[in-house]
């Protein structure tokens, strides 16, 4: 798809769900894919304490983001990070390895407000999916409006994170959840927002139905209210964002902003 489509990125990683499926030479390794791809950016790496994560090693987690942290800095390309349930610990290794002026994308965040400016310092974006809706309306919103506005990214965290919306702008796509819905991404201990169930109205789709890239209007629509912007402004800065970060050197994305 980046082939053929300049604005497809392409990104190499090793997520913390698969860390001890790594070969002994995994850091040369993805090396050697950044070399002959240059276009592309480091992820998705992160820590996962989740339900999802529990036999994994988290000592074996933290030395493995470690390393592509530092690698992604000596690259000088922006990283896509999953976290859940470990922003402490997340906080502290980009501390001591950071800050990254190349950025650090946090995808479907969904840690604290207070957090917000201590991570943006090293670098971090954040990125809101339709997971945002599964949170109580008040945190959601103190959250969100704790991010500089040339920080915020939109997802759609696709085919997970199935947003809350009227079943007639909702698009679904059948088949089998890659992870239940109700645990992909799981609240910090001191996160009162419910796990996500997929919500009231997408509950009513059939239960093999999937998350569709189609449905990040709906997210926009639910942050800009939220955020008390028009929706136009909301969808000039996830375009504008994005766009900045992703214009790196080697990279197929043209910054015309």
């Amino acid at each position: 798809m980046a082939v053929d489509h300049p604005s497809v990125v392409p990104c190499f990683g090793v997520h913390p769900w698969f860390i001890a499926e790594r070969t002994p030479g995994w850091l040369d390794t993805l090396r050697e894919h950044f070399v002959s791809t240059p276009s592309a950016a480091v992820g998705e790496i992160g820590l996962d304490k989740g339900s999802m994560a529990k036999h994994i090693d988290f000592a074996d987690q933290v030395d493995v983001f470690r390393q592509q942290l530092e690698l992604a800095k000596e690259l000088e390309r922006p990283t896509s990070v999953h976290c859940v349930r470990a922003f402490g610990e997340l906080f502290n290794i980009m501390k001591s390895v950071g800050p990254f002026p190349d950025g650090v994308f946090l995808h479907s965040y969904m840690g604290s407000a207070e957090m917000v400016s201590e991570l943006a310092k090293l670098g971090a974006y954040f990125s809101f999916s339709g997971f945002l809706m599964d949170m109580k309306s008040q945190k959601a919103k103190k959250m969100l409006k704790s991010v500089p506005p040339d920080r915020i990214l939109l997802e759609t965290d696709a085919p997970d994170a199935l947003p809350r919306s009227d079943l007639g702008s909702l698009v679904s796509v059948e088949g089998t959840p890659s992870i239940p819905l109700d645990k992909s991404k799981e609240p910090d201990s001191n996160d009162d927002s419910k796990a996500s169930t997929g919500t009231k109205e997408a509950s009513a789709l059939p239960k093999e139905s999937l998350n569709h890239p189609a449905n990040l209007h709906i997210v926009l629509t639910y942050a800009s209210s939220l955020l008390e912007i028009s929706e136009e402004e909301l969808a000039r800065l996830s375009y504008s964002n994005p766009t900045r970060l992703f214009s790196y050197e080697g990279s197929k994305v043209i910054n015309d902003m």
